[in-house]
């Protein structure tokens, strides 16, 4: 869900409490680039072990001679001592700066995802230190594990938990039933990492659906929060006020927009945003324009109009308004938001309607609609290239006038 990732990278944090991870390697004078022909600097950033989306159909079988090939390959440009201990499976995942690999372990065969990071790069090194500073420091069933670190002179390779499950809104598409219980319990999980990270004094910052992984395919699997690469750490009695500007466009706070120091209460709103999606289907803010996206968001106007809205309960919609609540000082706390009636009762007395229809056939909607707006959008880019410059220049200023407007609204 979103509009892709608009990521700003956050400064880069000040101190660790507490070093958690089993075992680091350090540097031992590799000199050359092995890697030079595997990693290529191309895609988007990545998220932290996180598998393709599950295929319909299976490549595997189709091209198993060719992914023998390219995994061959893969495996040798990888340092020795990462080798020595995992068998390099596949590629899952890459960025600019990263690739992501599926790894088994060779004494456990336990399997395991490793992130590579290209640490010689500015971006590389500030995404590396964010990320370890925080994933050094975490221990929680909801919060994906790093296990282990190897470093180089140039790059990092960091061994993490696996998660096979696929994604929140998937696993819901392929579901039968979907239930306010159902959301409840999804909301639990992650309301439980948030709490553990909020009292750590780390704010994710990028909580969204796609980051949001099921541990494994069973039914019974947990829910797993990753991709910490704008995560913000902050030392006890710090001040927890922070300034970067970074995030998903749809999940962003007020607050952030019309660049007010914030704390740890823009991962609530975020988490507003992925409950009324939970409920629905649907976004509460969503406009291919980026301004009158914005605009929503800082007037936090949203509705309950169309289906399955009249099926969900008034303390379904209580729990996202005191989510989705512009003032950040008025939003619930995690603690706060993990006693709050509608989910302490698991939605006892809440609707029991399953809501699934709706909600599969609103999320397969919008990746519809969203994949042909894409496509348009690739079929003219050529065609709009003189006039980019313009427009850019045209959207920031009201964007500009945007912010200032509404930051001295909120300064009363």
């Amino acid at each position: 869900m979103g509009c892709g990732t608009s990521k700003v990278l956050p400064e880069p944090p000040k101190d660790v409490h507490l070093d958690l991870v089993k075992k680091v390697e350090p540097y031992t004078g590799y000199k050359t680039d092995i890697y030079k022909l595997f990693i290529k600097g191309d895609g988007d950033a990545i998220k932290s072990a996180i598998p393709s989306p599950p295929c319909h159909t299976n490549p595997y079988v189709e091209q198993q001679e060719p992914r023998k090939s390219r995994v061959a390959k893969y495996r040798a440009k990888f340092d020795p001592r990462v080798t020595a201990k995992y068998d390099i499976k596949a590629l899952i995942g890459r960025g600019s700066f990263s690739r992501v690999v599926r790894v088994e372990h060779k004494a456990t065969k336990q399997p395991y995802a490793i992130k590579l990071i290209e640490t010689k790069y500015r971006e590389g090194r500030e995404v590396c230190e964010s990320e370890l500073c925080v994933l050094r420091r975490v221990r929680h069933t909801n919060i994906i594990q790093l296990i282990e670190v190897f470093e180089t002179q140039e790059r990092v390779y960091m061994v993490m938990e696996l998660a096979t499950g696929g994604e929140l809104f998937d696993r819901i598409i392929a579901k039968g039933s979907f239930t306010e219980r159902d959301a409840t319990r999804v909301l639990q999980m992650v309301l439980d990492g948030v709490k553990y990270l909020h009292t750590l004094g780390i704010t994710h910052r990028d909580l969204k659906p796609e980051n949001l992984l099921y541990y494994h395919p069973g039914m019974d699997s947990k829910i797993m929060i990753t991709d910490f690469g704008l995560a913000s750490a902050r030392k006890k009695g710090d001040d927890c006020l922070m300034k970067t500007t970074c995030g998903t466009p749809e999940y962003i706070a007020p607050e952030i927009l019309i660049r007010k120091p914030y704390t740890n209460s823009v991962d609530m709103w975020a988490l507003g945003v992925i409950s009324y999606i939970l409920l629905s289907g649907t976004m509460p803010f969503e406009d291919d324009n980026r301004t009158r996206l914005y605009r929503q968001i800082l007037k936090g106007k949203y509705s309950y109009s169309g289906e399955p809205w009249p099926s969900v309960s008034n303390l379904g919609k209580d729990f996202i308004d005191r989510l989705l609540t512009v003032d950040p000082g008025d939003r619930m706390t995690a603690l706060q938001a993990l006693k709050h009636p509608w989910v302490v009762s698991m939605a006892a007395s809440s609707s029991m309607k399953n809501l699934h229809r709706s909600i599969s056939q609103n999320l397969l909607k919008r990746a519809s609609s969203r994949c042909q707006s894409t496509k348009s959008a690739q079929s003219t880019r050529s065609s709009r290239s003189t006039k980019s410059n313009k427009s850019r220049r045209v959207r920031e200023r009201e964007l500009r006038e945007l912010n200032l407007r509404y930051q001295q609204q909120y300064n009363g």
